[in-house]
Formats: C-alpha cells, structure tokens, sequence
C-alpha cells in the first residue's frame, strides 16, 4: 500500500489529461474502488480469469501518461475499454 498517493486526485488527473471522446474517460466515471496489490500497482479489477476467452477480462492495451509530480504511470486497458489497475513506475 502507498498512503503517499491519492487515488481519487489520479482519476481526476486521468479524467482531465485523457481525450475527450475517450470511453476510457467517460468509463472512469462509474469505476469501482479498487486496491493497493503492490507498493506500486492500484488494481480495480480482479483479473483472476483475465485473458481467458469469454471472461472480458482480455487485456487490451497500455496507456502511458505523464503525470506531473509522479511521472510514468502505466494504465492498463482490459476489454470494453476499462480501467484495470495503475503501475506508479518511479516508486
């Protein structure tokens, strides 16, 4: 768990910084609170079944913004365009 960083003021950043038409965006509306699974990974989805066919869980894609006090972060995109976790890479 990393109390150093909010969660909530992340989203915000994501929601301010993503393109507007994004349904990545307008899915980080109605996102479910997730969980510290490492000192540098946030999770909002158990991705206990990812990557098996018909689970929804598929992995889609990383989006890499930077933000400007933690630099790198990684989010990654499993199916329908939603948010599974955050990866802080400079903690």
């Amino acid at each position: 768990m990393n109390k150093e960083i909010d969660i909530k003021n992340i989203i915000k950043f994501l929601k301010y910084n993503l393109p507007d038409k994004s349904l990545i965006r307008s899915n980080l509306d109605q996102i479910n609170p997730g969980k510290w699974e490492s000192k540098t990974y946030y999770k909002f989805v158990d991705s206990t079944s990812a990557n098996q066919l018909g689970s929804g869980l598929i992995f889609k894609e990383n989006i890499i913004p930077e933000h400007p006090a933690l630099y790198t972060i990684v989010l990654d995109i499993i199916g329908h365009d939603q948010l599974r976790g955050i990866e802080f890479m400079t903690l």
